[in-house]
């Protein structure tokens, strides 16, 4: 079973415009803002050439991806991977691709490999981490980035549910 469906014709025009260029795979959004702008999407697990596709929830919300590149900035991958416990970390990657598996529809090459970010240990990237934690998803990396970027005016509401 895959919980992949497209975006609408509108939502490929808005995070195309949002990351200045179109995707080269299929997404949908699936968390917004309140007031119908895009935060994350997810990606399907391949291109549209087969080519794997690791990062199934993708942060497009403008705001909080400049939000998240300063901490990253300020050295955020390696102080907040000292934060977490490494067990639940791992246990948000083996979750992660998980999801990413159930999500698959190509299964004729090679597959996406690893946990958030398309790695297997520690933290990579803390936009993937964030966008994974908005998702509804269990990862004290997001919760954390959460905290320090998240901000009273951001409210965002998962539209799968």
């Amino acid at each position: 079973m895959t919980t992949f469906h497209d975006a609408s014709p509108q939502d490929v025009d808005i995070v195309s415009s949002l990351i200045g260029r179109p995707l080269a795979g299929r997404f949908a959004v699936i968390v917004r803002r309140v007031t119908g702008e895009p935060v994350v999407i997810e990606n399907e697990p391949h291109l549209r050439d087969g080519t794997p596709m690791p990062t199934l929830f993708w942060l497009v919300d403008p705001v909080l991806h400049d939000e998240v590149s300063r901490l990253e900035g300020d050295g955020g991958v390696h102080r907040f991977e000292t934060l977490v416990n490494a067990e639940e970390l791992q246990r948000t990657h083996d979750e992660y691709a998980k999801r990413r598996r159930a999500a698959t529809l190509r299964h004729d090459g090679p597959q996406p490999e690893g946990g958030v970010g398309g790695t297997r240990l520690g933290v990579k990237c803390l936009h993937a981490h964030l966008a994974n934690y908005l998702t509804g998803a269990s990862d004290p990396v997001g919760e954390l980035v959460f905290q320090h970027v998240g901000n009273p005016s951001l409210v965002v509401e998962d539209v799968r549910a």
